[in-house]
């Protein structure tokens, strides 16, 4: 695992100059030739805390297929979706990497998910990268494995974002669980500063020491 790669995008998506939309939507578009960043930011404002407790599950609904995620990250998505639309579905678009922290996070696993739906051509091109990332899916998704195969969710492991909503209303983490950090070492709330990420991803870097494939 290429920690100092994770500790890279991480910073970019903390430094992303945003544009702001409807129910506190906050994305960024970079474009590297055919490969595409899409960022999404922190929680910013009341608007975007009203929607991370808004955790009722809510359906998903396509073509024969229904699942179930929570409320408030599934209508910021779809606030923020109609502004993606066109360059998703833009040809010269080959590679896809999706990157959030906190509140951001469930919106990048929303929208990895969606571009595999909506780009079949793409499947095998696409990242995310959840940091700090809370459970988003409730209960179980079809063909999950397959929806974010490469969807990762980085928890420093005492950071209280990354444990809500609790499981026991029957949410859950997809894709690859990485933890980072020690137990104990920060408080719940300290464990999900960007600063302590920064840190852990670094020092996890430095113990590695593996280069990006």
């Amino acid at each position: 695992m290429d920690y100092q790669y994770m500790r890279e995008l991480f910073e970019s998506c903390l430094e992303a100059d945003y544009r702001h939309v409807e129910e506190g939507g906050s994305y960024a578009t970079v474009r590297d030739g055919d490969l595409l960043y899409l960022f999404f930011e922190k929680s910013n404002g009341w608007e975007d805390w009203v929607n991370n407790l808004s955790y009722r599950a809510m359906p998903v609904e396509r073509e024969g297929e229904r699942w179930y995620c929570h409320e408030g990250f599934l209508a910021v998505w779809k606030a923020v979706l109609p502004y993606l639309e066109r360059v998703l579905k833009s040809p010269s678009v080959r590679r896809v990497i999706t990157v959030g922290y906190s509140h951001g996070a469930a919106l990048a696993l929303l929208c990895h998910e969606y571009v595999g739906y909506s780009r079949p051509d793409l499947r095998g091109s696409i990242e995310g990268y959840g940091f700090g990332c809370p459970r988003v899916i409730y209960g179980t998704v079809p063909d999950e494995g397959a929806r974010w195969r490469e969807f990762y969710v980085v928890r420093n492991i005492d950071d209280a974002v990354t444990h809500l909503p609790p499981k026991f209303l029957g949410y859950r983490h997809v894709g690859r669980l990485i933890e980072i950090g020690k137990r104990g070492k920060y408080s719940d709330i300290d464990a999900h500063r960007s600063e302590n990420y920064l840190r852990e991803l670094e020092i996890s870097s430095n113990l590695s020491g593996e280069p990006h494939q």
